[in-house]
Order: structure tokens, then C-alpha cells, then sequence
């Protein structure tokens, strides 16, 4: 016969977690627009690159004899470069694997443990409010920059197709959260990361397309590229804008990156699990 002595503990609903979270989106979400400058300053500098490699391009169009490079004419690839930007707005993890990783080896992943608290619904949830305070910050300059650049676009996607850019974008935040989160989880079986975080992220500068669009990489590899999940953080919503991705194949598109989000989901569990498993929790 077994029963509780005094009150019986309460488990927790799914309306109490996402209460939790919610408020943890809240809390994180005044924070970051506590330092809503240091935002607006990043994004200005960021448009250095940028024009770069606007001018870049100009120079290779002017300089070739030919008017378009794997479909890409002068405007497009102008607009398609633009673009790659709003794609890592919403992809890139800037500290979140070394975070992580961080965490595992100085006995910090505690506080996680101790408390009624996933480690993983956090962290998602502090990124989710870290990219609300950034895209709402930096809205404005990206208007401006895109109002400038606005002769380089042929014309507004329609509704549809901008549904569909929407959602990949959304879709790009989470495989580029769980990926991150991925590769922080190997500081379980590592003691240090940051050699593997830098070959890992220089590689998907160029196999995302965020150097150049995928088209331009033909034959094998270019297959093999466009198999991989990188794609889908930058160079995939930026074609959809531009209307080279649509119909069937944008559905099509939309249903693998959603399969890469579960993937990385499940794969964010599993390597979280198996850590812990292993964890010996000193310091902190």
C-alpha cells in the first residue's frame, strides 16, 4: 500500500510550463532592450560587409562579359545578398554552443539540475526574446538600407510566397538554435570546443550560401551542399523571397526544413540525455 504523507505533490500542467517559459521570454526580453543601443550599434556596423560585398560584385558584373552567373543576374544576386542578412538575423547563435559547452565544464550546467528548470525550453526561450529585442531594434536600418537598395528588387513577393518566407525564416531560427545547441552538447565527452566551433562555423559561412548563392556551385558538390541542413539558414528563405523557390517545391522545401528541425530536436535531446548521464557536476 503506498499514499502521501501531508499534501501530495502537484506535477506540473502543460499551461504551468508554458506559463514558465512565457515569463522567462518576458524577463530575458527586458534585458536585452535594456542594451537596445548596443544593438542599433551592431546593426550600423554590420552594413560594412555589406556594402562590400555589394561593391564586390559590381566589380565582377562589370568586369565579365557575361550579364548572369547560374541564373543570377547584377540585380538579383544584389537582392539575394541583401537577403542572406534577414536570414541570419533569424539563424545565427552568436556564444550559444560555447555557452553551453562552458557551462558543462565549469559545473554551472547545475543550476539546471537543481532547479524545476529544462535546460534546453530556457535556453530556447532567452534566444527566442534575444532575437525579438534585436529584429525590433534594428527594424528601422534595415528599412532604410532596404528602402536605398529598393531598385535591386523586381517587386514584392505575393502573399503566399511571403507566408512561406515567414515560415522559413522561422524554421531557420530553430535548426540554427538546435544545431548550436547540438555542438554545445559535445562539451559533455570534450574539454574544450572552440577549435571544432571555429571550423564548424567558417564551413557554414560558405555552405549556407551566405558568401555566395548555391546555384553557382554546380556538378556533385553542389548536390551535396544542397543536401545538407545549412542551406535552410540563409540561402533558402532568401530564393523564396525572390520567387526562384515556389508551388511544390516550395512546399517540398518547407516540409525537409521542418523534418531538420525535428531532427535536430531529437538530437538536441538525445546528446542532453546521454551527457548527463556522464556529467560530474564540481565547481559552479
Amino acid at each position: 500500500m503506498s499514499g502521501y504523507i501531508g499534501t501530495p505533490p502537484v506535477r506540473p500542467t502543460i499551461g504551468t510550463a508554458a506559463r514558465k517559459y512565457l515569463n522567462i521570454f518576458r524577463a530575458s526580453l527586458v534585458e536585452r532592450m535594456t542594451y537596445r543601443g548596443d544593438f542599433l550599434l551592431g546593426t550600423v556596423l554590420r552594413f560594412l560587409p555589406v556594402m562590400t560585398t555589394i561593391l564586390l560584385w559590381e566589380a565582377v558584373f562589370q568586369g565579365s562579359s557575361k550579364k548572369e552567373f547560374a541564373g543570377y543576374g547584377r540585380d538579383n544576386m544584389i537582392a539575394y545578398l541583401l537577403l542572406i542578412h534577414i536570414s541570419r538575423m533569424f539563424s545565427s547563435m552568436p556564444g550559444l554552443a560555447s555557452g553551453i559547452s562552458r557551462d558543462i565544464r565549469d559545473g554551472s550546467l547545475k543550476k539546471y539540475l537543481l532547479q524545476p528548470l529544462d535546460m534546453i525550453g530556457y535556453l530556447i526561450s532567452y534566444r527566442a526574446a534575444h532575437k525579438a529585442a534585436y529584429i525590433a531594434t534594428s527594424a528601422l536600418p534595415y528599412a532604410g538600407l532596404f528602402f536605398v537598395f529598393s531598385g535591386y528588387f523586381s517587386g514584392f513577393p505575393d502573399a503566399l510566397t511571403l507566408l512561406g518566407y515567414l515560415l522559413s525564416l522561422v524554421l531557420a531560427f530553430l535548426i540554427g538554435f538546435f544545431f548550436e545547441a547540438c555542438m554545445g552538447m559535445v562539451g559533455f565527452w570534450m574539454l574544450e570546443v572552440t577549435s571544432l566551433l571555429w571550423i564548424v562555423t567558417t564551413l557554414s559561412y560558405f555552405i549556407s550560401g551566405q558568401m555566395m548563392p548555391l546555384d553557382l556551385v554546380e556538378g556533385f558538390w553542389g548536390t551535396v551542399i544542397k543536401a545538407l541542413p545549412f542551406q535552410y539558414l540563409a540561402y533558402f528563405p532568401a530564393v523564396i523571397f525572390l520567387g526562384k523557390v515556389s508551388g511544390a517545391d516550395l512546399v517540398r522545401g518547407l516540409c525537409v526544413q521542418a523534418a531538420w528541425v525535428v531532427a535536430f530536436g531529437l538530437m538536441t535531446r538525445w546528446l542532453y540525455a546521454r551527457g548527463l548521464r556522464r556529467y560530474s557536476a564540481f565547481g559552479g
